[in-house]
C-alpha cells in the first residue's frame, strides 16, 4: 500500500532515500499537497544549508551563435549564410574578460554554439585569453557535449581534452548539454547531442580529473514525469560516485522562439506548479547535494523568489551578458543587480552572501 503522502514527507526528512517511483508521485501532486511537498523541501533546505541565499557575481561570454547543431529547444543558434551570425576573436574576448575582472566578477562563463570550426586547440585558446586577462577569476565553461566534440575534432580522447582544458584554466565544467537524461527523449529535442552514457562518462572523467561541475535539467517540454525523476536518479547515482557536483540547476524550458516549440512538439513551458515541485523534489531526492539553484533568467524574479521557499538555496548570478535565454525568448535576462537579490532574500527573512562558484562564502 501506498503510504500516505505526510508519512512519506516525514520519511524523507528521517532520513530514507525517495526511490525514482516515489519521486514520480511527488512530480504527480496538483492539489493543495503541493505546498506540503515545498514545506517539506524548504525545511530539509534549511537544515542542509541554513538561512543564507547565496548568488555569484559572474559574466557569461557568448563567444559565438554559430552551431552545427540543431537543437529544438534553442532560439539562440545560428547557420551559415544567417544575417546575424557572429564570432568573438580574441581581441573581444581579452576585452570582455578586462570588462569582466574591473566589474569585480569572481566567474566567467563561456556559452556557445558548437562552431564547425572550433577543436580542442579553438576552447584552449579562449581560457587561456580570459586567464591572460583576468588571471584571479574562476573560469566556468565548456560542457560534456562541448568535450566530446572538441575531443572528435582533434582526434583526441575526451579525458585528453579535459586534461588540456585544465591546464589552460578551465576550473569548473558547465553540467549544460544534460537536457533530460533520457534518450528517447533527447532524440526528439536534441538528436545531434551525445547520448546519456557519454554525458555521464564524460562528467565522471572531469570529477576524476579534479573539475567539479554543476549538474542541470532542462524541463517542461515533452518529457515525463517518470523522465525528470530517472534525470535525478541518474545525477544522484554520479554524485555518490565521485561527489564532485557543487550544484543542482533546474533549467525551466523557455518556449516561444525555439523550433520544437513551433512545430508542435513541446508544451509552452512548465507551469508555475511544475516549476515549485521541480525544486522542492529535487531537493528531497538528491540528498547528497547541499545546493539547488534558482535560475531568475529562466523563472523571473518572482518565481525564484518562491523556489526559495521549496528548497532551493541560491539565486546563481549576476551575469552581465546572456543571450541564450534572451534569443528563447526570455525577458530581463542581461543583469540583476545583487541589491534586487537581497530584497528578495530578506523579503523571507534570510540574509544574502555573495559566494564563489565553488560555494565558499564571501565577505
Amino acid at each position: 500500500m501506498t503510504p500516505p503522502l505526510q508519512e512519506l514527507l516525514s520519511d524523507t526528512l528521517a532520513g530514507h532515500r525517495l526511490t525514482e517511483e516515489e519521486a514520480v508521485r511527488l512530480f504527480a501532486t496538483r492539489d493543495r499537497d503541493v505546498w506540503a511537498i515545498a514545506a517539506a523541501a524548504d525545511e530539509l533546505r534549511e537544515e542542509r544549508v541554513g538561512d543564507v541565499v547565496t548568488y555569484i557575481r559572474n559574466q557569461n561570454i557568448n563567444v559565438t551563435n554559430l552551431c552545427v547543431n540543431a537543437c529544438g529547444f534553442c532560439g539562440f543558434s545560428r547557420k551559415p549564410g544567417d544575417p546575424d551570425v557572429y564570432r568573438y576573436d580574441e581581441t573581444v574576448v581579452r576585452k570582455k574578460a578586462r570588462e569582466a575582472r574591473e566589474r569585480n566578477v569572481t566567474e566567467i562563463c563561456t556559452v556557445s554554439g558548437l562552431h564547425p570550426g572550433f577543436d580542442a586547440q579553438s576552447y584552449i585558446d579562449i581560457y587561456s585569453w580570459i586567464r591572460d586577462e583576468a588571471p584571479a577569476v574562476h573560469i566556468h565553461a565548456s560542457n560534456p557535449m562541448e568535450v566530446a566534440y572538441a575531443a572528435r575534432r582533434s582526434g583526441l580522447s575526451t579525458r585528453e581534452v579535459l586534461i588540456a582544458m585544465k591546464a589552460a584554466g578551465l576550473s569548473t565544467l558547465c553540467g549544460t548539454a544534460a537536457e533530460v537524461l533520457v534518450d528517447d527523449v533527447r532524440r526528439v529535442i536534441c538528436p545531434d547531442k551525445i547520448d546519456t552514457a557519454t554525458w555521464a562518462r564524460v562528467i565522471r572523467e572531469a570529477h576524476y580529473l579534479g573539475i567539479p561541475s554543476t549538474a542541470t535539467i532542462m524541463y517542461g517540454h515533452c518529457e515525463s514525469d517518470a523522465d525528470r525523476a530517472r534525470h535525478l536518479g541518474i545525477l544522484r547515482e554520479i554524485q555518490d560516485e565521485t561527489h564532485g557536483f557543487t550544484e543542482f540547476v533546474p533549467l525551466s524550458f523557455i518556449h516561444e522562439n525555439t523550433p520544437l516549440y513551433r512545430a508542435g512538439l513541446a508544451r509552452a513551458g512548465a507551469t508555475g506548479r511544475e516549476d515549485l515541485l521541480m525544486f522542492a523534489v529535487a531537493r528531497l531526492f538528491l540528498d547528497n547535494f547541499d545546493h539547488v539553484q534558482a535560475s531568475w533568467v529562466k523563472l523571473g524574479t518572482k518565481m525564484a523568489e518562491a523556489a526559495l521557499l521549496a528548497g532551493a538555496d541560491d539565486l546563481g548570478g549576476t551575469l552581465f551578458e546572456e543571450s541564450i535565454s534572451r534569443e528563447a525568448g526570455a525577458r530581463g535576462t542581461s543583469y540583476l543587480d545583487p541589491g534586487d537579490m537581497r530584497r528578495m532574500a530578506e523579503d523571507l527573512g534570510r540574509m544574502l552572501r555573495q559566494r564563489t562558484t565553488t560555494y565558499d562564502l564571501l565577505d
